[in-house]
């Protein structure tokens, strides 16, 4: 099977590996209509992080169910699914509090799988994997993408909205114009938010900030946005704050922005150990986020969303390739060509 390789910082290659195959009784064996680049992915690419050579790239995926293990009896082959990066098992202390995320049986062993490829082995698959129903030929190529970004970037926007208890009514801002901010702000419409005050700098994404339900736009970083947005909000703060970046400058200016007594989601993968919270003490400002609860949040809410049509965040693919082009894919994102890559594997 052709499958996304890591070679070197800056280097993807295709390669042809062996098909993918049942190796557990939890296991199942899709084949992978979509998938994607994440910005996550960016960090190891670019050499900021680790990653092991030759080693299969992504884990954001669609497909349909080949094969499955003795013990999958919740899909079938031939169920149309979406492939969350979570694992989860659905019966661990996290996933029933609906952390699955934080699943603590996802690692059943040390293969490294990736989902940028023809075919995907995928753990724990009775109750992570998300039917969708009928097949891809149901649905229109808009509809595909919609339902790719519930593998991770519209659950992770929508984990962001939700640890900070984003309701009816609040002003929310959001740190982050990439994939997961823009999904943060769908996610914060969804859940009532009546003002949501997007942080971006760059035209295509404040755009769709706006056509997500953005009402208003900062483009100021560091002080001068925590300025700006106090003054937006009469020198109160925001009820909420989605950071979607996981710098420490997103950090810091979250905190900031925040009425007291506002809470923090943090989705951003942090890119440094150390933060400093006397600015929590000193606001009662809350601080929660971390590893998204896709298949919870699919299921509970998002699945349906999509499916009647009430939010579109397929639209933050802008730009899409072939499975061979996987390195023009990830130079899109690393260059700001792109806010998402949508890599087409199969019909």
């Amino acid at each position: 099977m052709k499958t996304a390789v890591f070679i070197e910082p800056g280097k993807i290659d295709v390669q042809e590996l062996p098909k993918s195959e049942v190796k557990n009784p939890t296991d199942a064996v899709l084949k992978i209509v979509r998938a994607c680049v994440c910005g996550s992915d960016l960090w190891w690419y670019r050499g900021i992080n680790q990653r092991q050579a030759n080693t299969p790239v992504g884990h954001e995926a669609i497909g349909v169910v080949e094969s499955v293990g003795a013990e999958v009896t919740n899909v079938k082959p031939g169920d149309f699914v979406v492939a969350p990066f979570t694992h989860g098992c659905g019966h661990c202390a996290a996933c029933l509090a609906g952390f699955d995320g934080n699943c603590e049986n996802a690692q059943t062993d040390d293969e490294i799988v990736g989902y940028q490829g023809e075919y995907l082995r995928f753990r724990n698959a009775d109750w992570a994997l998300v039917k969708i129903p009928g097949q891809p030929s149901d649905y229109t190529d808009a509809q595909l993408n919609d339902l790719l970004t519930l593998s991770d970037v519209m659950a992770t926007g929508y984990h962001a909205a939700a640890t900070a208890e984003v309701k009816a009514g609040d002003t929310v801002v959001v740190m982050g114009d990439g994939a997961v901010g823009l999904c943060g702000i769908i996610a914060a419409k969804l859940r009532g938010a009546t003002r949501i005050i997007a942080m971006s700098r760059h035209e295509d994404r404040q755009r769709l900030a706006t056509e997500f339900g953005a009402t208003d736009i900062v483009a100021e970083r560091g002080d001068e946005a925590v300025a700006r947005v106090m003054a937006l909000t009469d020198g109160a703060g925001a009820d909420a704050v989605l950071e979607c970046v996981g710098t420490e400058q997103s950090v810091d200016t979250a905190v900031k922005v925040g009425r007291a007594g506002a809470v923090v989601g943090r989705v951003g993968v942090p890119q440094k150990a150390e933060m400093n919270t006397n600015n929590l003490f000193w606001q009662n400002i809350g601080l929660r986020g971390g590893i998204a609860s896709v298949t919870t949040y699919d299921c509970a809410v998002l699945l349906d969303a999509v499916l009647n049509g009430d939010i579109h965040p397929g639209k933050v693919f802008t730009k899409r390739f072939d499975l061979a082009d996987v390195q023009a894919a990830y130079e899109a994102m690393d260059h700001r060509e792109a806010i998402k890559s949508l890599l087409i594997v199969s019909d």
